[in-house]
């Protein structure tokens, strides 16, 4: 049997602003540098293309059949906690030959906030 084929999918607000989406391009390219077989993508929600339909189509049509969602929050605000979960349903009803899984906003992870806290720190020098 033929393991699954797994995808990440860099979910972001999305902005206005063409230089806005830089800094989750590259958490999507610093990915396939650590690991060149991942099969990855970035998804806004608004205002910045692609979306995450589109971007969920891309990783399909590569195989996936295991995508899992970052949301790239500092915390589970309303997009996190209401949105994105309707969107991840419509997408399991158009996919259901495709796991998806939602991970924790980006903002949460123990790591991503004492880097910020280190970060800000270097302030206090």
């Amino acid at each position: 049997m033929t393991p699954p084929l797994r995808g990440v999918i860099f979910f972001a607000h999305g902005s206005r602003d063409p230089l806005w989406s830089a800094p989750i391009e590259a958490a999507a390219q610093a990915l396939k540098a650590q690991h060149p077989q991942a099969l990855c993508a970035c998804a806004y929600l608004e205002l910045t293309e692609p979306d995450l339909p589109a971007a969920c189509q891309s990783l399909v049509a590569q195989a996936c059949t295991q995508i899992t969602v970052v949301p790239m929050f500092l915390g589970t605000g309303r997009h996190a906690r209401n949105d994105l979960p309707k969107l991840v349903t419509q997408l399991a009803q158009t996919y259901p030959q495709v796991l998806f899984h939602i991970a924790t906003p980006v903002g949460e992870d123990p790591r991503v906030t004492a880097l910020l806290a280190s970060i800000a720190a270097e302030h206090l020098a």
